[in-house]
């Protein structure tokens, strides 16, 4: 199993400054022990004009029959030719990408003392692999690593050079040169593409894959076009992985996009909470209210209609209204829009009139609690069929929110920041369109009937504002008029004569005659 990499300088920026990012000395051959044989590492040429460095990577056979028993462990498709003859020792597969991230660590995560002036620039690099395994062929060489940056040349293997009828096999001769890449970037696309080319893994593939994968695609995979397939054939094409690693990938993807860091993009949940009955996508932090009962978080009735002994929660009523306006629309199809842990989800569900419920989210942890609130795993098959979960941020349109009787925006318009609202309710009301739109916000001045709530605070830590009632009208109002919606106003738990319901309800229907147009045009 051989690999070449190769630059070129000048006196100024001589090409042996190669072995300084690398971490080998240029005038010593050396081995290095890996879990399946040894790596050994030389340079045929080192001088300022040219450096090349080259990995052999001598496979132990009997080691990998012996570590590689059991299903995924040594299970490469060639690897059962014969108990201790296959293709391992002699294509390019996941245990050269091992090898490489064993032997040039630093070099991957872009650490030189030597020369930190030489690891963020780009070098002139050529890389050789006379035999990789490439399941898809040449074209998937070229889908892979062009979208990278790399000029390549992929040309397949004859099975035999004397006899030319047998045809081709499934091995390619790959040559990778690029002046826009620096080595660490060469090197992680290296350590990811290798076995993905290959489509096997030498080794079990477990939960820190997804960790591994996102590490090393740092930078690029978020937005390459092949991220599906490469984030599949990476993690074995294990499904609960492949779905973990895509979501999180979209997460940074969206997070990039937004200019910010991810962190702030999943944070719907501070804390799973067996019991929750905060809200949709909303949590109780540091003792602030966000609909805990009728009354207030202390439980102490201070509004009319309030039970004596047990006030039933504001998220409670706020669901109950929700239900109640969708079952008044005709609505079948649903689209829970910033579902957080999925209560009205699983409030729908309890209705056939639903017939299908889709929840969205920007937060995977939110997404996760949701799906072990409904419990999705153990749930049957016409019942599975009625639900789905998927991420997605309201700022950016959308098509898979296209074709909905209704959508839900419960609590979520006060998350996001008033420059960005115009983009959730295009999203929203003139793209994806729906025949009804339910929006349920806090009532700012009903802020002063919460015993716990200090004068001036919002409800909860992450609302960008709270309207009150004549904002949150004059909003509906001119989006109604923008976008062809008619609007009326709901009132959600108790109201009060003087500062009106802790929640404020819109109910969007979109015009006779925009409704047709939607319906020819679909």
């Amino acid at each position: 199993m051989f690999l070449t990499i190769s630059t070129t300088g000048d006196e100024k920026t001589p090409a042996t400054d190669l072995s300084f990012l690398l971490h080998k000395h240029p005038d010593n051959a050396q081995a290095f022990s890996t879990s399946y044989g040894t790596a050994h590492v030389v340079y045929p040429r080192a001088d300022a004009e040219c450096c090349t460095v080259a990995m052999l990577l001598e496979v132990d056979t009997t080691a990998l029959v012996r570590r590689g028993k059991g299903k995924g462990r040594g299970g490469a498709p060639d690897a059962a030719l014969a108990q201790y003859v296959n293709d391992r020792p002699y294509a390019a597969s996941s245990l050269l990408a091992v090898a490489l991230s064993r032997v040039f660590s630093s070099a991957i995560r872009g650490v030189c003392n030597a020369r930190p002036e030489r690891v963020q620039h780009p070098l002139p690099l050529r890389v050789e692999i006379p035999a990789l395994p490439a399941r898809g062929g040449p074209d998937l060489v070229r889908r892979l690593f062009e979208p990278l940056g790399w000029t390549v040349a992929a040309e397949r293997v004859a099975l035999d050079g004397e006899f030319p009828e047998w045809g081709d096999s499934r091995y390619v001769g790959l040559v990778l040169e690029s002046d826009r890449l620096t080595l660490a970037e060469a090197l992680r696309h290296l350590y990811v593409l290798l076995p993905v080319l290959d489509d096997a893994k030498h080794y079990w593939v477990s939960a820190d894959e997804v960790d591994k994968l996102l590490r090393a695609g740092e930078g690029w995979l978020p937005t390459h076009p092949e991220q599906k397939l490469i984030t599949s054939r990476y993690l074995s094409r294990r499904w609960s992985l492949t779905r973990q690693a895509m979501e999180r990938l979209e997460l940074v993807r969206l997070a990039e996009a937004d200019d910010s860091e991810v962190e702030d993009l999943d944070n719907a949940v501070q804390e799973e909470t067996g019991t929750d009955e905060t809200g949709n996508g909303e949590s109780t932090t540091g003792g602030t209210p966000t609909g805990e009962t009728a009354a207030g978080s202390g439980g102490t009735a201070t509004g009319e209609g309030a039970a004596e002994d047990r006030p039933v929660p504001l998220a409670v009523q706020r669901r109950d209204a929700l239900v109640a306006a969708l079952k008044e629309s005709g609505a079948a199809r649903v689209l829970d829009l910033g579902c957080g842990q999925g209560q009205l989800v699983q409030a729908l569900l309890k209705d056939p009139r639903f017939t299908e419920i889709v929840g969205v989210d920007v937060s995977v942890r939110a997404l996760t609690i949701a799906s072990r609130r409904l419990k999705l795993d153990r749930m049957g098959e016409r019942q599975a069929s009625r639900v789905r979960l998927f991420q997605g941020s309201l700022a950016y349109t959308d098509n898979r929110l296209k074709g909905y009787d209704a959508a839900v925006l419960s609590e979520v318009v006060e998350h996001v920041d008033l420059p960005r609202l115009p983009a959730l309710e295009y999203a929203v009301f003139g793209s994806a369109r729906p025949r009804t739109v339910l929006v349920t916000t806090p009532n700012v001045e009903y802020n002063v009937r919460w015993e716990t709530l200090p004068a001036g605070h919002a409800r909860h830590g992450d609302h960008r504002f709270e309207w009150n009632r004549e904002e949150f009208r004059t909003w509906a109002g001119r989006v109604a008029e923008l976008h062809g919606y008619t609007v009326e106003f709901i009132s959600v738990g108790p109201d009060d004569p003087e500062v009106g319901p802790p929640t404020q309800m819109a109910v969007f229907t979109l015009n006779a005659k925009d409704s047709t147009k939607e319906e020819k045009a679909a």
